[in-house]
Parts: C-alpha cells; structure tokens; sequence
C-alpha cells in the first residue's frame, strides 16, 4: 500500500488556504491594531486570542455536523467553499476599515471572517482521514503540513514585497493577495477532489485490510496508569511548546518594529526563512523519526527553538544573521509538529481517534488564547524585549515535561 501523494497535495491545497490567511492575521492585524487604533499590547493581546476562543467551542461543533452533513459534494467539501467564500469576502473590508480608522466596520468584518474560519476549518482537518487509509496517515499528516507551511511562506512573501514602506500604509493589496491564493487553492480542490467517490474508494480499500493488524493500539479499552501519565505529559508538552511559540509569531510584526527599527513589511524575511526552513525539514523529519524515534525527534526540536529564541534576545537592532536564527526555529519547530500529534493518537484506540484529536487541540488552543494576552501584558508592564525570555522559559517546561513521556513513540508500520 502506498499513499496516493498526488491526491494528498491536492487535499492539501485546503490546509495550504487556511495557512496563508493565518499568516495574515497573526503577523499584520497586530500592525494595524497597534498602528491604526493605537490600542495597547495587553488589548491587542486579547484580541488575537479571540479566533481560539472560538475554536474552542465551534471547531468541536461545525466538525461533529459536518459528519452527519450528506451532500452531492460530500460532507467536508460544502463546509470548505461556503466558508471560503466568505471569509474572502469580508477579509477585503479589512484593510480599507483600518486605512480609514473605521473600528466598527474593521472590528464586525474580522469578527465574520473568524466565525467563517471556524466554520470549515474542522472539515478541512477531518478531509485527510476521511480520505487517506488509516496506515498511512502519518505519512499524509506530513504533506499536508507541507502544504500548510507553503501557504505561510506565499503571505510572507505577499507582505515582504507588496506592503508600502511608510508610517501608514493600506495592506488591501496584500490582502488581495491572500484572498486569491485562497480562492484559486480551494478552486483547484473542487475540480479534483471528488470527495463522495473517493470515500467509497476508500470504504472498500479498509474493508480490504479489516482482517489484516496493520494498527496496535497502545492499550486496550482502559489506558493504564503509565500510558495515562504520558498522555498528561505530552498534553503539558503540547501547552508550554505552543505557549512559547505563538507568543513569538503574534508578537514578533511589533517586536520588530519597536525594538529593531524594521519598518514596512521587511520583518517578514525573517518569518519567511524560518517558515522556509520548516517546509524544507518536513519530509527528512517524517524519516528521521521513523528511523530514532518521535520523542528524541521533539526533543532535539524543542532545544532548537529554544536556543534559537535565546540567541534572537541579544540582537538590539537587526542583523542577517537573525535569519540563520530563524531558520533554526523552522527546523526545531517542524521536528516537534510532525511527530507531536502522531503521540497522541498513538495511545489512543481506532475509535478513540477523534476524541484524542479533540484533547489534542484543546490543549494547543488554549496556550494560543492566553499566551498573547501573557505576554502582551509582561510587555506593556517590562518591555518588548521580555518576549524571547517569556519564549525560552515556556520551551524549557515543555523540554522538562516531554523527557518525561514514556509512551506514544511505537514503531511505524510502512
């Protein structure tokens, strides 16, 4: 059995929109939010944490009904356009509500646009199992984080070139950019995607493989006590690492600017390369760890990123080697995201798979809710130059808790 790449890439191109929009938010709605309303970094800090509060509680919800969701499309694929459709609409109110200091309008169109982003964002994740046979999923979790990075290094790229050099600029041609990409990606999954067809494809290959025991779960109906503490730990794992990566790329557009004096869209280079770097390390990492083991493989990650944050604190003004740093982080930061989740579904049960994804992003969330709003008010009450410390400290805890995971690392089945 081999995994279907061409059909994987195309699935991918949902991930890939989704990505390019997040790119978007977490690096230029700060911008505007500090630039444009003068709103403080706590403030701001709040607002960023708004589109995971409400992942929260829809992702669960729009993820269970499109289950049940029959229709000539499939069930994934109408959560996909009609989400699409109107995130793109109402993300090209944005720029011009800034540029005009309208906080209403920008304020209700941001709020839309994360609702819509919340609509189909669980299909979109619920699209690669529904379509991919259980075996080989690792191996297809591995391209579609491909994808999604791809779609992070197009907005990085977007922002980098076609973001105004001066104290105001209108970023409705970046926005326009994404809103394309988004667009043309989705467009391309529809033509080639036959989700209904695809599903009895697979339906029929799985029936294949029913007697064959392609699958070991860790434990049998009730997780033993060792297996359960491992479970807790990488969940805390999951938390800390999360805690201080996303405080780095929701703060790191002002950081920038403040402490190093980067005006325009140039502080995206340094995302872009670390972006780049994490695209280019998928791959070899999904080897890599097949071959020495996914925990050892995150362990490695985790002290990359963190060294990587520690070196980025002693810059008081930008230097080209900030992007080697970066490109660390990219690397340490694929090393723990390809094999993180695999962990957890390892100790799960076939029929757990869903439940285990559910606690899984519960905990990553949750980090992404409070650590802006954590770091927004150390930064408004110390300085923009506590961000990389705030980042080291919540590396090293989750460094701590995941030498402690004895569970989840099994072999992998080719």
């Amino acid at each position: 059995m081999k995994l279907n790449y061409k059909r994987t890439f195309f699935i991918g191109l949902a991930f890939l929109s989704i990505s390019a929009f997040w790119q978007l938010y977490d690096t230029i709605i700060p911008l505007i939010l500090k630039n444009n309303f003068f709103i403080r970094d706590s403030l701001i800090g709040v607002i960023m944490a708004l589109d995971n509060i409400l992942a929260l509680f829809l992702l669960p919800f729009f993820g269970m009904l499109s289950d049940r969701t029959k229709s000539p499309l499939g069930k994934r694929t109408p959560y996909i356009l009609i989400g699409t459709l109107v995130s793109v609409i109402f993300m090209m109110i944005i720029p011009n509500a800034a540029y005009n200091g309208n906080f209403t309008l920008f304020f209700v169109s941001l709020g839309i646009v994360l609702l819509a982003m919340s609509f189909y964002r669980s299909p979109t994740v619920a699209l690669m199992p529904d379509l991919t046979q259980k075996p080989l999923r690792s191996k297809a979790n591995s391209v579609i984080n491909l994808m999604g990075a791809l779609g992070g290094v197009l907005t990085l790229i977007y922002i980098s070139v076609l973001t105004p050099s001066n104290e105001n600029p209108n970023y409705f041609i970046v926005f326009l950019a994404v809103a394309l990409t988004m667009i043309i990606s989705v467009t391309v999954l529809l033509v080639t995607i036959r989700e209904n067809k695809l599903i009895k494809e697979i339906e029929v290959s799985e029936n294949e493989l029913l007697e064959e025991d392609y699958e070991k779960p860790a434990s049998n109906d009730e997780l033993g006590k060792d297996v359960k503490k491992s479970l807790y730990l990488i969940l805390a794992s999951i938390f800390l690492w999360f805690m201080a990566y996303n405080a780095v790329t929701t703060a790191f557009s002002r950081y920038a600017n403040v402490v190093w004096g980067m005006q325009g869209g140039s502080f995206a280079n340094a995302l872009l390369v670390a972006t780049i770097a994490a695209v280019l390390s998928f791959i070899p990492v999904g080897f890599i760890s097949t071959k020495y083991g996914r925990k050892k493989i995150i362990m490695i990650g985790i002290v990359l990123m963190g060294s990587s944050f520690a070196l980025a604190f002693f810059f008081v003004e930008f230097s080209p080697i900030i992007n080697i740093i970066f490109a660390l982080t990219g690397i340490g930061w694929a090393s723990i995201n390809v094999n993180s989740y695999p962990m957890v579904v390892e100790m799960s049960k076939t029929t757990d798979i869903g439940k285990y994804t559910g606690l899984y992003y519960t905990f990553s969330m949750s980090a992404q809710i409070l650590t802006p709003i954590l770091s927004g008010i150390l930064i408004d009450n110390l300085s923009y130059r506590i961000l990389f410390p705030y980042a080291v400290v919540f590396s090293l805890l989750s460094l701590l808790t995941m030498s402690k995971v004895k569970h989840g690392d099994s072999r992998i089945i080719a």
